[in-house]
Parts: structure tokens; C-alpha cells; sequence
């Protein structure tokens, strides 16, 4: 780790080679064979179905771990899928996932599904991806994954194949017989044939019977967004993914290390951070039930899984951080090194309060998925600012630009000049990062840096500061207002675990600064306190926001971050429905849908007589689009 302590050591480590000459593996399937054979009998990969310290588990060596990746390979080579064609997954953690995952990029491209989506948010990547071969869970009890996954191969008649995982073999006794008699039915409502994951793999040699083809090709598809919202599909080469994998394994991790990783393999800092850092460096990662951070007990046994595995590396991000900050640190810890907390950004009162109960500094990184992920990092071993997400990686290149809509850039920065973050690496694809050619578009500044809608700047010793989403920007008559500015206004009151700002509907300034935020938990406050404080602490009185809302929790997406679309369906909800009924109109909006084109829109319904002429005049003061539902 002492190699990566600063950006001295970072443009040393550059200016060694260029990343064209290191000797590095081709493929995925190569990167793996390699590590197999350098560390056949150390552990790969552990998943315990339960949380407790002292349950079940399945490793596998590295030896076996590569062994089920050729079957699955193998299986899915067997089922149609060339280097073209896409196996997608819906399934929680479990090591089938992991199988799916590797075997899918190694016979063609794979496409990990967040199993919370609805039917047809799944059924829509189903067909984006134009998957042939879909890999889920057969029917069990407590999760509706099975039968969302029948909804949507309905919907994705481009799905030929489904394979089925069966929990089941995780069970023991008296479990493992109940199960079988309360296992809910899940009938077939489509037509493709349906195959158990495990017995067709069991079927498969353990040779790869196929050439693995040594060239550069797209070989996952992720889809970005949250739990609601119209997902966007990235585009991922071997390469992107070598080149995480080389990170963790040059400036992270070795063979002696232990990971445990509570995030879902859906998500690049799962699938791809954590698993080809394995993979690279021979690390062993430990996933602990099918819902990670959601699992039930976790939390409560975190501390003695990290004694159980002795554990070296915690991957996290800030909302499992302040769950875990709410739990006595009850076990031995002392193989713990370091937190790696990525996602959103890290309030500096929880660092502090993590780094005082375990002695365990947290790292705070930056990726994401469109570059294939790791951006930047603090480095483990050098001086960490806290709330900045570090020094780019060695031959990542990030330019703080001021560009227009088409990409064209209009200047760059200076030294802690805020402007969009731009980033070159070995993970970002110019010109192809969506499947969506449209969204390519203007996508890229010089047609060679990544454009990701992140707003920050770079200090004078090369550190980056994240202070928001361009996207995010609260845009009021023509004044712009950074969210960052009132979430942390927020985050500084002692009662305030979460806060989400948004610009609200507004017939006369276009939008208005509002802010929605959850309380730490057995906290009492009001919202007219919380805005007093909001007020006291925002210098600009231009983000004064207009309104303040408590909730018991704030939408959050699979791995911890504030989800904003869900916050502006509120208050879209909220302002307009306040709008009709001081005009008297009888309608209100019951939905807020979000548009692929038009972003998003409210729909109406009528609660009596309505002069729709009358509608058109009061919601045609906002800038956001209605339209009628019946």
C-alpha cells in the first residue's frame, strides 16, 4: 500500500511505463487462470446464508472458484451465448451470483439486474440488453424475485432460457425441510424453457471447451439509476475491468488479505471493485447473506464476522457506516486495516465517530459505473482529506472543464475552480459508453473525457472535492444553486443522519430550494428548528430552502446514496396538487413517472367536473410536463 501515499507516487508509478506496456492479462478468463495457479488452495470466495458468527458457510479455494466459472462458461457457451450475446442475472449474493457473473463475461457479455426494480423496469433491460439467458432465483420463501422474473421474461420475449438457483442447498436441517413444504408456487408466465442453475452446471467440464478469444471486447452491461427512475445500460470492456482488478492488486490488496463485502453484486463496487481486486491480487472476499447490509442481523454480528473471518478490509459505504456507528464495537477487530467507503459523501462527524470506535481509519473513494468505476481514492497509507474522495488512480487523467451541451469545452479550471469532472482512463469507452447511441452524445469533452455530471474541483496538491451533480444543480430564475451547500448546512445539526435538497416546481423563479431529511435515529426536532439552523448556517440566502420536510427515512438506492428522482416526484406531487386545489380545480396528480424523453411527468386525475382549460392555465405556469391519465 505504501506505493500509492501521495500524487508523487501516483505520477511515479505513470511515468514507470504507460498502461499500453504493463504486462497485464488479455481477458477475465486469463486474469483468473492466473490467479488459480498462484494460489490453487487459498480461499477465493466465502458466503454465509445467515448472519451469525458462528453459521454455515461455503468457500470455495481458488482452484474450485475457477472450476465453477469454466462450468458456468462452459454452460452458458452451451445455451447460444457467443461473444455478442448477453446473459443477464437477478439474484441476491450468494457464490451462483459470482458464477453468473464471471461466466457470463467469459462466454459472452453479462448483465447484472438489481433485483429491487419492478417487472417492467427488468423486463425494459431484458430487452436493452437483448439478453438470450436469464439466471434468478426458483421460487422461496420471503422473496418475490422469482416471481418479478417470471413478469418480466413475459414482457422480454428475447429471453430464451431461464436458470433457476434454488437457496435450498444453503439450508440445514430442520430448515432445509421446511422450506420444500412452504415454498411458494411461481407459475410460468412465459415461454422460455426453465433449467436449474446448479444441476446444468454440475454438467459442464471443468476445462474451458471453448477458445477464450485473446482480444479487447465489451463484456458487461450495467444499468445506472436506483430503485425507480428509467435505468441507462453501460458498456464495460476487459480491459476496465483488468484495470480494476490491477488497482486493488498493485496498490491495495494481497493474497493474505480478507475482504468482507456486504454490497449487491448488481453494483459495480461489488462486481467489479471488489470481485477483479480479488481476482487480480488472490484476496479472499466474504459475502455474508443473500442481502448484504440488509441481511437480517448484520449489523448486530457485524463486528463478530469481522473476528470470525479475520478480516483485513471492510467494503462500505456512508449508511451502513452510521448503522454500524449505532452498535457497540463487541468483538475482536484488531485484523482490521482499513474502510473502504464509496457512494456518496461521508459526513466528517461519522468518520470521526467510526475512526474512535474501531481505530480503523475509513478511505473515501470515487467511481463510477460509466468508467467501469475506480476513479480515485485517499490513499491508504498517505494523508487522507477528509471529504475529498482522494488522488486519481495512475493513468486516470481528471480535468475539471466548463463545457457546453455538445461536449465542447469551453475552459478549464484552475486550482479549487469548482466546474464538471471529466475522466480518461483505461475503463472509460469514448464514443461508447451507453448502449443507447443518443446518450452518447455529447458525452464527452475533447471526445476523449468521460462528462460525469459530477461537480468538483482539484486542489493544489491534487486532491478531488466532490460538491454535487450537475443534473443536481437547484436552478432558480437563472441563479445557480448547489445542493451540497444545504445538505451539509443540514448534516451539521446533531439530529440529522440524512439530507436530500432538490429544487421544487416554481411558477415564478422555475425552481425552488427544498430539502427533505431523516433524523438519527430516537432524535427529536422540529422542522421549524431545522430550518432556523438551515438558515443560520447557508451563507447565500438565495438557498434558503422554501421548504423543509421530516421523513422517516429517505429513499436510498441498493448501496446508500440519497435517491433524488424519488425526492422530486414529492415535491412535483406536493406543489402541484397545492396549485389545483387553491384554483379549486377537482384533479389532483397520484403519480409522478419518469419519461425517457421528457424526463419526469406528472399524471392526473379527475376528482369531478374539471374545465381541463383551467388545468392547462395552472400547471402550465411549471416548467415540468402533466399529462392526463385516463
Amino acid at each position: 500500500m505504501a506505493r500509492f501515499a501521495s500524487k508523487a507516487d501516483r505520477d511515479a508509478i505513470e511515468a514507470e511505463m504507460p498502461w499500453e506496456a504493463r504486462d497485464v492479462p488479455v481477458t477475465l478468463y486469463e486474469r483468473l487462470t492466473k490467479t488459480a495457479e498462484a494460489f490453487p488452495d487459498r480461499p477465493a470466495m466465502s458466503f454465509q446464508m445467515f448472519s451469525g458468527p458462528k453459521d454455515p458457510a461455503e468457500t470455495l479455494t481458488w482452484r474450485q472458484f475457477h472450476a465453477r466459472v469454466t462450468q458456468a462458461a462452459n454452460l452458458f457457451r452451451s445455451l447460444g451465448i457467443g461473444p455478442d450475446d448477453t446473459v443477464a442475472y437477478l439474484l441476491p449474493n450468494c457464490n451462483e451470483t459470482l458464477f453468473a457473473f464471471l461466466g457470463g463475461a467469459v462466454a459472452g457479455k453479462v448483465n447484472p439486474i438489481n433485483p429491487l426494480l419492478d417487472a417492467e423496469q427488468i423486463a425494459g433491460i431484458l430487452r436493452e440488453t437483448g439478453a438470450k439467458v436469464l439466471v434468478t432465483l426458483r421460487a422461496f420463501p420471503k422473496t418475490d424475485v422469482p416471481q418479478k422474473a417470471a413478469e418480466a421474461v413475459a414482457m422480454a420475449p428475447n429471453v430464451e432460457t431461464v436458470l433457476e438457483v434454488d437457496l435450498l442447498r444453503y439450508l440445514t436441517p430442520p430448515k432445509s425441510w421446511i422450506v420444500p413444504l412452504i415454498r411458494p408456487k411461481n407459475p410460468a408466465r412465459h415461454k422460455a424453457r426453465v433449467l436449474s442453475f446448479t444441476r446444468e452446471l454440475a454438467r459442464q467440464p471443468e476445462k474451458l471447451a471453448f477458445e477464450d478469444v485473446r482480444e479487447d471486447r465489451i463484456a458487461a452491461l450495467f444499468h445506472t439509476g436506483g430503485t425507480t427512475g428509467m435505468p441507462k445500460v453501460a458498456q464495460q470492456k476487459y480491459s476496465g475491468l483488468i484495470y480494476n482488478g490491477w488497482l486493488g492488486q498493485e496498490l491495495l490488496f494481497t493474497e493474505k488479505d480478507t475482504l468482507i463485502c456486504p454490497l449487491p453484486l448488481f453494483h459495480v463496487f461489488a462486481a467489479v471493485v471488489v470481485v477483479m481486486a480479488s481476482i487480480s491480487s488472490g484476496a479472499h472476499v466474504v459475502f455474508p447473506t443473500p442481502a448484504g447490509y440488509r441481511g437480517e442481523g448484520v449489523f448486530d454480528n457485524f463486528w463478530k464476522l469481522i473476528e470470525r473471518w479475520k478480516v483485513s478490509f471492510v467494503i462500505t459505504v456512508p449508511t451502513a457506516i452510521a448503522a454500524l456507528m449505532q452498535r457497540p464495537v463487541d468483538a475482536d477487530v484488531s485484523t482490521l486495516q482499513v474502510a473502504f467507503s464509496g457512494s456518496a459523501p461521508l459526513p466528517v462527524e461519522l468518520y470521526h465517530r467510526f475512526q474512535k470506535a474501531t481505530g480503523v481509519t475509513i478511505v473515501e473513494g470515487y467511481g463510477l459505473t460509466e468508467a467501469t468505476c475506480l476513479v480515485s481514492c485517499n490513499p491508504p497509507s498517505g494523508e487522507k482529506k477528509i471529504g475529498s474522495v482522494g488522488v486519481p488512480f495512475p493513468y486516470t487523467d481528471v480535468r475539471i472543464l466548463d463545457c457546453d451541451e455538445k461536449g465542447e469545452v469551453r475552459r478549464e479550471m484552475g486550482v479549487d475552480e469548482v466546474g464538471e469532472i471529466c475522466v480518461s482512463n483505461p475503463g472509460v469507452i469514448p464514443g461508447g459508453t451507453y448502449t443507447d447511441p443518443e446518450k452518447n452524445i455529447g458525452l464527452y469533452a475533447w471526445g476523449t473525457h468521460l462528462r460525469t455530471g459530477d461537480l468538483g474541483r482539484l486542489d493544489a496538491d491534487g486532491y478531488l472535492w466532490i460538491t454535487g451533480r450537475a443534473k443536481d444543480l437547484i436552478i432558480r430564475g437563472g441563479h445557480n444553486i448547489d445542493p451540497a451547500e444545504i445538505e451539509e448546512a443540514l448534516l451539521s445539526h446533531e439530529a440529522v443522519a440524512f439530507a436530500g435538497a432538490i429544487g421544487q416546481p416554481d411558477a415564478f423563479a422555475g425552481e425552488l430550494p427544498a430539502v427533505y431529511v431523516e433524523l438519527v435515529e430516537g432524535a427529536q426536532v422540529s422542522e421549524a428548528e431545522l430550518m432556523e439552523h438551515a438558515k443560520k448556517h447557508i451563507h447565500e440566502r438565495a438557498a434558503h430552502p422554501k421548504y423543509l420536510e421530516i421523513l422517516p427515512e429517505l429513499p436510498k438506492t441498493a448501496v446508500g446514496k440519497v435517491f433524488k428522482p424519488a425526492l422530486r416526484k414529492l415535491a412535483i406531487t406536493r406543489v402541484y396538487n397545492e396549485a389545483l386545489t387553491k384554483a379549486g380545480i377537482a384533479a389532483e396528480v397520484f403519480e409522478v413517472v419518469e419519461d425517457k424523453r421528457r424526463g419526469l411527468v406528472a399524471r392526473l386525475r379527475r376528482t369531478g367536473e374539471v374545465d381541463e382549460a383551467e388545468v392547462e392555465k395552472v400547471l402550465g405556469e411549471y416548467t415540468r410536463p402533466w399529462e392526463w391519465a385516463d
